[in-house]
């Protein structure tokens, strides 16, 4: 389990300018939750990757990228009982990016789906529309 104080790290691999100014700390941890979350659903890296390279994820239908997300936001502290804590979320924010952010992360706040993975999904998919530059998965 990743320590409380590094969880606010990984909230902003969500909403970080492609990781550009990602220190080693910040990096080995996203690394631990992706191969974590990876490991626990299977996912098929290459459609986070592919994302990653600019593919709107309303493009990639994938039952298992969904919860990969949902597993990522839980083990960040973002999500939880198939709601996202938007307080959490925007206090771990930067002040520079939450400036920018969030407003949109308030008016996204939860998108319901059809169960607690399309539920991440479908607030994630919010996020990227409201800020595609700097939206990135990990």
């Amino acid at each position: 389990m990743i320590a409380c104080k590094q969880v606010g790290t990984l909230v902003l691999v969500f909403l970080v300018s492609r990781v550009s100014c990602m220190d080693e700390d910040m990096a080995e941890l996203a690394k631990m939750l992706r191969d974590s979350c990876a490991g626990e659903t299977g996912v098929d890296i290459s459609l986070v990757e592919k994302v990653n390279a600019g593919t709107d994820l309303m493009s990639v239908q994938d039952k298992i990228l969904k919860c990969y997300i949902k597993c990522t936001m839980e083990t960040a502290g973002m999500f939880s009982d198939g709601a996202v804590d938007i307080e959490a979320v925007v206090a771990l924010l930067p002040d520079d990016l939450r400036s920018k952010n969030e407003a949109a992360l308030r008016a996204c706040g939860t998108k319901q789906g059809a169960d607690h993975c399309d539920t991440a999904f479908l607030t994630q998919v919010c996020w990227q529309q409201a800020n595609k530059a700097d939206y990135f998965l990990i």
